[in-house]
């Protein structure tokens, strides 16, 4: 009877309100809830878009990290060029008969008529004679620091990739070049200073790499590009710095020790204030690492990161914003799209594009660091020299990036080409000697101020003429290109006279037309595969 009472109450209680208040509507079953608001308690975000939203695309936590990371940079300035002047022939004075004040070198004079100004010690040359028949291993021993440069941006490039992570693999290679530097200073022969020397440049090879990535990497996408452009102004500095320690340290032993310093001090007071890449982390698997760091530049920035969002990869924010279970399953199943550098060439599109990539790439080494080299055949102040061609790379890095969208890729290149190659071929025209040796040292400074122009251009072009499907393997090409060119520069350097010169105005001009036939990439899209850019580029058109 109660329960007949109650019920009867309540279906008259519900008959009296129905004109005035509708009943709430039955809540749907869980099957029939859309994905979109099950997941609406968790967003999921690609790094850029939560920099972009949320993080800041470059705020005061992503400037900070940038310049303490790319002081890196400085260091490999320092153990790269520390060889003009530990390796420099340096002045010679006569002592007696036997011994030519007019001659150009030591050559042929009798022994103990002449002597080194500066003591033996002021360098490698003095030190075990490396003069006349003995001159070639000056240059050698500047190539096999190149080629070690070259494996060692290889297998760093790879570990930190892997599991070494761009953090990890920075510290190695900065310890590295702090043990390698300071042990060349003890070098009781050449052939151990040469072992030192390619050790050292195995190191330096990855320095500037994983400083690049690691520094670029929390950046937001709209300003990545003018970071990235950034990091040469520290190489250009720390040669400069490197010209003031080298004035104070004159005996190369002192001069390695002192220049290494800076390593250890950066590997104690820096590296450790420096996070890994959210990015590794993410493709790592280190989801929670990614979220915290993330969480702390929004924080650092002034800025707030909803509980709600998540970071995800690309393929994971596909599948959440197009919400469906069989998509999830296709991207699953689908094979991923691969490419060599055997691609490369076998498609009529990129092909004749790596071999001028290549070709460019080169010959603008050879002149870029044969410049930075030849400064010992200037007969002026090899110190101030140096600094200054140093700062005259800084506002050719400036006038690139203002110019770079305004006239384009492909006439800025072919421009700081021939600029470059033009004053190298009138510092091949001035005789030496008194006033004109000030008129090569400008034209030199000129020179290399249009090259550093250029290569500041050529890594942005590269990029873009490539899909990404072997975007890395045609830059690699071109990155060990230009490592070929810097192995050749010292040996163009020892040549002395106006022979350097005149190689690097062939090298300038040569560069130049080849890259007439180079295609503009200013607006262009950047590719994905090798099929989306012959379509879009024409497979018949050959560039």
């Amino acid at each position: 009877m109660t329960t007949s009472t109650s019920s009867s109450g309540t279906e008259n209680g519900t008959s009296l309100r129905s004109p005035l208040l509708l009943p709430p509507p039955p809540p749907p079953p869980p099957s029939k809830i859309p994905e979109s608001e099950s997941e609406s308690a968790q967003e999921k975000l690609l790094i850029d878009d939560m920099l972009q939203r949320y993080c800041g695309e470059f705020g005061p936590w992503q400037l900070r990290h940038f310049v303490l990371t790319s002081l890196a940079w400085a260091l490999e300035g320092f153990h790269t060029m520390v060889m003009i002047f530990a390796d420099r022939e340096p002045d010679w004075t006569c002592l007696g008969p036997g011994c030519d004040p007019q001659a150009k070198n030591v050559c042929g004079f009798e022994p103990g008529s002449w002597t080194w100004i500066g003591g033996a010690d002021s360098s490698i040359v003095s030190q075990w004679g490396l003069v006349c028949e003995n001159k070639y291993k000056v240059g050698l021993v500047q190539a096999m620091f190149f080629c070690g440069c070259m494996i060692g941006a290889g297998v760093f490039g790879h570990l930190s990739d892997s599991k070494l992570g761009r953090k990890g693999s920075l510290t190695i290679v900065c310890i590295l070049n702090a043990i390698f530097g300071c042990s060349t200073a003890f070098s009781p022969n050449y052939l151990t200073y040469l072992l030192l020397r390619v050790l050292t440049g195995f190191s330096t090879g990855g320095v500037g790499l994983c400083a690049f990535v690691l520094a670029t990497e929390p950046v937001g996408p709209t300003k990545r590009g003018a970071a990235g452009m950034s990091t040469f102004y520290f190489f250009s500095t720390g040669i400069v710095i490197l010209s003031g320690i080298a004035y104070c340290f004159r005996s190369w032993h002192t001069l390695y020790i002192a220049s290494s310093i800076p390593s250890i001090l950066f590997v104690v007071f820096v590296l450790p204030f420096l996070p890994e890449s959210p990015r590794w982390y993410l493709v790592r698997g280190k989801v929670n690492e990614a979220m915290k760091l993330m969480r702390s530049i929004a924080k650092y920035n002034g800025k707030h990161l909803p509980n709600g969002v998540v970071l995800a990869l690309d393929e994971e924010e596909s599948n959440k914003t197009n919400g469906k279970q069989d998509y999830k399953e296709e991207l699953e199943s689908k094979e991923a799209i691969t490419g060599s550098i055997i691609d490369v060439i076998k498609s009529p599109v990129t092909r004749i594009r790596l071999f001028l990539a290549v070709v460019i790439n080169f010959l603008c080494s050879v002149v870029y660091y044969g410049l930075s080299l030849n400064v010992v055949n200037l007969d002026t102040n090899i110190y101030f020299n140096v600094a200054l061609n140093a700062v005259a790379e800084m506002p050719a890095f400036l006038i690139t990036a203002l110019l770079l969208d305004r006239f384009g890729r492909k006439p800025l290149a072919i421009g700081t080409i021939w600029f470059s190659g033009t004053f190298c071929l009138l510092g091949a025209l001035v005789r030496g000697g008194g006033i004109w040796n000030t008129v090569r040292m400008v034209c030199g400074i000129l020179g290399i101020f249009g090259m550093a122009g250029t290569y500041n251009l050529l890594f942005i072009y590269t990029t873009e003429l490539f899909p990404t499907v072997v975007r890395n393997a045609a830059l690699g090409c071109a990155t060990q290109a230009a490592q070929m060119g810097a192995i050749l520069a010292p040996f163009v350097v020892v040549l002395g006279g106006t022979l350097p010169f005149t190689v690097f105005a062939a090298c300038g001009i040569v560069g130049g037309v080849f890259g007439y036939y180079l295609p503009e990439t200013l607006n262009k899209p950047m590719y994905d595969t090798l099929t989306g850019m012959e379509e879009g580029e024409g497979e018949g058109e050959g560039v």
